[in-house]
């Protein structure tokens, strides 16, 4: 039995491992803010400005938005842009057939993708989407003009490319080449995209290099201040779409404490009461 769990911890630490490294994009922690009322608010706002043009809620309705603090009046009137009512589902205008039409497949819709997106033992679904927002570049040949370092060719544009502001991407791989004398040499090549999207790509050969097949990222902001803000919105998002995926997340876990002590109590209780119940047994 311990055998099987050991092998079971050990499969969910490699998928940990791997989904971090899927795209070679190491998953930075994202800020927790699951309890600050002020950030998941910002962070609705911020959805419902960006996001539910093309995506769609549809697990969640406008008034659970309450629960952060807000009143009906106070949703209908920034939150609401349409003649939806209060009760209704967060849903979009556009249908799949033409998300499909537009962007070569229907955008997903975001309910629950917090939890779609994480991982047992490893990264979580609020940290996937804050780096995968904080990823995007400018590159003129995709369709959209935009791409991605965690998820490489995604179909969306940069939605909050207005927040951000211009940046360079500079990607640097080490990778082996074989030589015609069959030896193997390492190549490092760096890709920069700059503000406007287009690529200059530079190769040598590395002597001695020893950290193998390796993929290393950095964003070259244009203003610092503007990073900081932007890094800000994204953490306050990606923390709102963590809540609308289980927005009784948080009384689960107290829930979950108080479970774990009952039992651990019930144990004391049960252990004791079966010594006494067997002591005159031999």
């Amino acid at each position: 039995m311990i055998k099987k769990l050991l092998g079971i911890l050990a499969i969910s630490l490699s998928c940990s491992v791997a989904f971090a490294a899927e795209s070679g994009y190491q998953l930075e922690k994202a800020p927790n803010r699951i309890n600050d009322l002020a950030a998941l608010q910002n962070g609705a706002k911020l959805f419902v400005n960006y996001c539910m043009g093309c995506h769609s809620a549809n697990a969640l309705r406008y008034n659970k938005l309450t629960e952060l603090g807000l009143t009906e009046d106070e949703i209908r009137k920034n939150l609401m842009f349409a003649s939806d009512k209060i009760g209704d589902l967060m849903t979009i205008a556009m249908s799949r057939g033409e998300g499909t039409k537009w962007f070569g497949a229907p955008p997903p819709d975001l309910s629950v993708i917090a939890r779609a997106k994480s991982v047992n033992l490893g990264p979580t679904g609020v940290d996937y989407i804050y780096n995968f927002m904080r990823t995007f570049y400018r590159d003129n040949s995709k369709l959209t003009g935009w791409d991605n370092a965690v998820f490489a060719n995604p179909a969306m544009p940069h939605a909050l490319w207005t927040e951000q502001g211009p940046i360079t991407y500079v990607r640097t791989s080490f990778a082996p080449k074989a030589t015609d004398d069959g030896k193997t040499e390492w190549v490092r090549t760096v890709t920069t995209f700059d503000p406007q999207g287009f690529k200059e790509v530079e190769t040598e050969v590395v002597a001695n290099h020893r950290g193998g097949e390796t993929v290393q990222h950095s964003f070259q902001y244009a203003d610092r201040s503007a990073r900081t803000t932007f890094d800000n919105n994204v953490a306050d998002l990606a923390n709102f779409l963590g809540w609308m995926a289980e927005p009784n997340q948080l009384f689960r876990k107290r829930l979950g404490v108080w479970v774990i002590l009952f039992l651990g109590l019930f144990l004391v209780v049960a252990w004791r009461l079966n010594a006494a119940y067997w002591k005159h047994v031999k």
